[in-house]
């Protein structure tokens, strides 16, 4: 199983598609990649050898954000965007959609669990 930008990618599978196991890397990015290093897309990740392997490591260090940094880049930009109080901040800092979705239905991957509240109580009818 070979091991790029901290990540182990499945052996077993064509290298376009074990390289999308990386943060930050899909299969416009993989593919990219592929052609860039000049690496056969058909060969499978644990068919690579020494010198592939190194080609893709410096190209991912060099020229693409993976893994942790780029966590770190998007989690700065939300932490930026709360301190200046932003519309979509503000949506970050309650845990609601920030993106203009609907929250009357629809929204519980962002709000949770459904809060129950307590309905009102009848008035008793007196004749």
């Amino acid at each position: 199983m070979p091991r790029i930008a901290g990540v182990n990618i499945p052996g077993n599978k064509k290298l376009p598609y074990a390289l999308q196991y990386i943060y930050g890397i899909g299969k416009t990015f993989a593919l990219e990649i592929v052609e860039k290093t000049g690496i056969n897309p058909e060969t499978r990740a644990d068919d690579l050898n020494d010198d592939e392997m190194a080609k893709i490591r410096y190209l991912l260090e060099n020229d693409y954000t993976v893994e942790g940094e780029l966590r770190r880049d998007i989690t700065m930009n939300i932490r930026r965007l709360m301190e200046i109080g932003s519309y979509r901040g503000i949506r970050h800092r309650k845990g609601l959609p920030v993106n203009g979705q609907r929250t009357k239905t629809n929204a519980r991957t962002r709000k949770g669990p459904r809060k129950t509240v307590a309905g009102k109580k009848k008035a008793p009818t007196s004749k």
